[in-house]
């Protein structure tokens, strides 16, 4: 039996989710250009005015908005409504120039729930369950709304938080956990520390997770499922759209579906700006088609990915998104090359070591240096430095392989990287200092 939380919505013909979008879109254009300056001024600019919006297709007649946009607008430049009409704002982390404000009304929020709702449920989550929700609350939009979807399906909530990892363990086993929400970084933490308090991936009553927040490979999907004993799902969101719940994997876990009934998703080349073909891999812009306080149209998420029509087996019949494949802004080029954190990832888990690692990027003498820590385990610990030696000469060949560059590989002590409780903090870059 498929888990639905909507079915009505979540399996409509392709005509249904079209009409939908069609109607939608207009209206929301019309909203947008009556309400927000801003982008008035960016349509006016273009020569587009809301009547020549008739249908989703018309959709790239009009401009794009991009973080620097959001910047500008700081902090209520981009507001669809009177203040009055808002009930909350969450933001992004910020972790370069003017944090990203977003304003929700009581129906943005209804809205936003009921997309993390269908995630829980597509995860196997029912009334019966008991939802660990440890992504950060407060300001970030993780815990609010996989806590708010969590009240959505009925489930008994466990409002975490993130950090404190021994009451974390302590409420898992006592109260019987059966899904856990938290960053995929955190839930491989939390495997950890579990075995290291001598639990087995039997001993707790976790059946999902639902992880999202930061970029993590199939390679770390698998060593998070095997130390939870789990099957982990991924999410994904962004503070500018909502927050988590834009899009989820379904139990076939070939990509994740969009909620495109709230949600217009379409591929750009990120250089040129045009639409590229299904299929093509390439930037992901955002349309949110219904949010009253904080409608961002033709939003540029700097996600790499591909969409894909593909019937899936779990009956939902929206589009699917790619793991985004790295971003076209954070993508590391060093000495002329592509470098994506995620291709480490994926060499360090295929050669047997841990997720914990840092990657340091530096220029010396103008030219770039990549280093890499990489924490062992205690099993692989070892007083012999040339046993070390060896296996740090045997993984910078392994990510030569993979990178097209060789980075000096560093294998330090167990427990030596500092644990985030939040998003891993995975690249340090050096070189924006001097240049």
């Amino acid at each position: 039996m498929a888990n639905y939380f909507q079915p009505e919505i979540e399996t409509a013909s392709r005509e249904e989710i079209i009409r939908i979008q069609n109607e939608k879109i207009v209206k929301q254009v019309k909203h947008v250009y009556d309400n927000v300056k801003y982008y008035r001024d960016l349509m006016d600019e273009k020569g587009v005015k809301p009547e020549d919006i008739k249908s989703i297709d018309d959709i790239k007649k009009l401009p794009f908005l991009t973080k620097n946009d959001l910047r500008e607008a700081y902090p209520y430049g981009l507001l669809g409504t009177d203040l009055k009409n808002c009930v909350r704002i969450q933001s992004t982390s910020g972790t370069t120039g003017k944090r990203v404000v977003a304003f929700y009304t009581q129906h943005d929020i209804d809205l936003w729930e009921e997309c993390c709702a269908r995630a829980i449920v597509a995860a196997g989550g029912t009334n019966e369950d008991v939802v660990q929700v440890c992504y950060g609350y407060g300001l970030f939009t993780g815990g609010p709304g996989l806590n708010g979807g969590s009240h959505k399906v009925g489930s008994l909530t466990l409002p975490m938080s993130s950090g404190n990892t021994d009451r974390q363990i302590q409420f898992m086993m006592d109260l019987g956990s059966t899904i856990l929400c938290c960053t995929p970084s955190y839930a491989a933490f939390i495997g950890e520390s579990l075995a290291e308090k001598g639990y087995k991936p039997e001993d707790n009553k976790l059946k999902a997770g639902i992880f999202g927040a930061e970029p993590w490979t199939e390679e770390m999907r698998r060593s998070i499922e095997k130390s939870l004993g789990i099957k982990a799902y991924d999410i994904y969101g962004l503070t500018e759209t909502s927050g988590p719940g834009v899009s989820f994997e379904c139990s076939e876990q070939k990509g994740m579906h969009i909620n495109e009934d709230h949600f217009y998703a379409e591929i750009i080349d990120p250089d040129t700006g045009e639409v590229l073909p299904e299929g093509s891999k390439g930037e992901l812009v955002f349309t949110s088609l219904d949010k009253e306080a904080f409608p961002l149209l033709r939003y540029r998420t700097r996600d790499i990915c591909i969409l894909t029509r593909e019937k899936c087996s779990c009956g939902r019949t929206h589009v699917k998104m790619t793991k985004p494949m790295g971003r076209s802004d954070d993508m590391m080029i060093i000495r002329g090359v592509n470098v994506f954190p995620s291709q480490i990832e994926t060499v360090l888990l295929n050669e047997g070591y841990t997720p914990n690692y840092q990657i340091l990027v530096d220029r010396k003498n103008n030219t770039d240096t990549l280093d890499i820590n990489v924490e062992l385990t205690p099993e692989q610990f070892s007083d012999k430095v040339s046993d070390i030696q060896a296996m740090e000469k045997a993984l910078e060949g392994a990510m030569r392989t993979m990178l097209g560059i060789g980075p000096k590989v560093h294998l330090v002590a167990p427990k030596s990287i500092v644990r985030s409780e939040g998003k891993a903090v995975r690249v340090i870059d050096n070189r924006k200092l001097h240049d």
